[in-house]
Parts: C-alpha cells; structure tokens; sequence
C-alpha cells in the first residue's frame, strides 16, 4: 500500500512540475521570433499598417515580428499557410475582411476561417473613397451619379480584384444609387489606380490609404469616403450616407488570427500586446496619417463582429453574382 501511495504521489509531482514547466512557457512567450503572415503583397494597403504593428510589437516584446508576405487568392494563400502552421503562438496572420468574404466567394476552399484559426482582436478598419478620373464632367458625388445614370452600362469601374472588398464595395453603391457600369478587376490596387489615371476606368471604390496621394496629386478626384463620418485626412471629401444614401457603411477592416489549439495563455498575452501598441502615440499617427481609424477588441468581441461580417458578406456575394471557382 505505502509503494502505491508513493509511486502515486510521485506521479502527481511529475505532472505537476510538467504543468509548472507547460505554464511557465506560455508567460514566457515569446521567446523567439514571431511570423506575421500578411496574405498581400509588401507595399499594399495591408502591408503598411501590419508592419507598423510588427515593429510596435517588436519593440513591447523584446522579439522580432517578421511580416512574411504570401500574397494570392483573395489573401487565401496566406490563411491556408498559417491555419495548417503549428499552433504555439509563432506564427500569426494578419487577416482582413476578405477572410469572411472567402467562405461565400470560394465553394472548395482548402481551409475553414471560422474551425482552422481563432480569432485574437481586430486592429484597425480603412474606410474606402470613391474616386474618378478628372476628366469626368462631375464636381461631386450627386452629379457622378446623375451623369453615370443617364450613360448606363458606359462606365467602367476598377477594383483590386474579382470579389475584393473594393469591388463589393463599388457594387453595393451601384445598386442603392441605380447605376449601371462595367466591372473590371485588377490584380491589385496599383493597376487598377494607374488605368484609372490613364482613363482606362472612369472610378474606383478604393481604400483610402492607398488611394491618399493620388488624391492629393491631382491624379484623381474623390468625390465621397464610405465611412460612417469624414475621415481626418480628407476632411471636405463628404461621406456616400450624408450625401447619397443614408446609412451607407463599407470599410476594408483588419485584424490578427492564430491557427486554433493556441493555447488561450498566448492569445490573451497576444491580445493585451497589440491593444496595448495600437494605444502608442507613434502608431496612432502612423495609421491616422494612412487613414486608417484604429479599432481593437477582445478575442470574444471579434469572434461575434467575424461571424456577422461572414453573414453580411454571404448576401452581398449572392447578390453581386460571383464566384471564385
């Protein structure tokens, strides 16, 4: 009996000291780098305000952040990576609402956003801006839509791709304001706001960082930002809901995931981390400056607000008529 109780108690004190140890390593993390995956290509609207985090993150940790750029698929690519990556809280994604977009776009996806990774909070939303071309004979958002109306089906407009948010986002303003034009997807925003100064296209629903210096070189002219109100950067460019239709809403927003079984330690650390950093004077101006309006959650906040945004999404697809494969 007294052999039982030891090799019992023994027992318990291994597992204990195998907890202790399995503990002490969470608070610990990290204690090597940490791969941010961003699922569009360096230099992009994404791009710029995740390496401002990383860098942010960087410093508050004490270890590196590296943005590892795996662009393709509607940011699929990136999210296949890190859903099928070890999940110890070294390799996270910085997703944005095209990772609700892809369970409606996509029938055979390889991965599921919402059972192969966890969310962790969201970080920021960058509200589109629709642009023309100068060319066009309109002031403003009431004469673009006059004008588009009475030439239907004469009009092209850009996005950054089939399905992109900015394409959505263009949809949706079509079809509360009855316009009739030509969709006509790029591989990304460069293209589409080059063919857009060309002429090419006549406007573009765009994010609004990274349509800022075209803006303000004259290259092409915003007529209405899709935020709920005026964005700082472009203080006297109107919002769609005060001028065309109320309560109109669309932004390209942002947030960081983990593949699921990341142990709920790392995830709250991880959390507290980047609202912490997201608070930085340095990185508020940053991403002010972009035209990003900061956000930031809980993990529990962003799973409801991922959900809903996956509902939203799956109506406006439908509606709008497309599939990725």
């Amino acid at each position: 009996m007294n052999r039982t109780i030891t090799s019992f108690v023994a027992a318990l004190a291994l597992a204990c000291g195998l907890t202790s140890q399995s503990l002490s390593q969470t608070t610990d993390w990290p204690t090597r780098t940490v791969t941010m995956v961003v699922p569009f290509p360096p230099g992009g609207p994404t791009d710029l305000i995740a390496r401002v985090i990383a860098k942010q993150l960087s410093e508050q940790l004490g270890q590196t952040f590296v943005v590892d750029n795996k662009g393709g698929a509607n940011g699929n690519i990136g999210g296949q990576a890190v859903a099928s990556s070890k999940a110890d809280g070294y390799t996270i994604l910085y997703n944005t609402s095209s990772l609700a977009l892809s369970p409606s776009l996509y029938k055979d996806l390889s991965y599921s956003p919402q059972k192969d990774l966890v969310p962790v909070t969201t970080t920021a939303v960058v509200p589109l801006v629709l642009v023309i071309n100068p060319k066009l004979p309109v002031n403003n958002i009431q004469e673009f839509i006059t004008y588009a109306k009475k030439n239907p089906g004469k009009l092209a407009y850009a996005s950054s791709g089939n399905g992109n948010i900015t394409h959505l986002g263009a949809f949706l303003l079509n079809q509360a304001t009855g316009i009739d034009a030509v969709h006509v997807p790029y591989r990304g925003s460069a293209p589409a706001m080059i063919d857009l100064v060309g002429g090419q296209v006549q406007y573009d629903t765009n994010t609004l960082n990274d349509s800022v210096q075209f803006i303000r070189d004259n290259r092409v002219k915003a007529l209405a930002v899709t935020s709920a109100t005026r964005s700082p950067v472009l203080p006297d460019v109107p919002t769609v809901a005060e001028t065309v239709v109320p309560g109109f809403e669309m932004g390209a927003w942002q947030g960081i995931v983990v593949p699921t079984g990341t142990d709920p330690a790392i995830i709250k650390k991880l959390n507290a981390e980047i609202l912490k950093a997201l608070k930085n004077p340095g990185v508020l101006k940053q991403l002010e400056d972009q035209g990003a309006q900061v956000l930031g959650s809980t993990p529990e906040e962003y799973k409801v607000y991922f959900e809903s945004e996956i509902k939203r999404f799956a109506k406006v697809v439908k509606d709008a008529g497309v599939t990725l494969n």
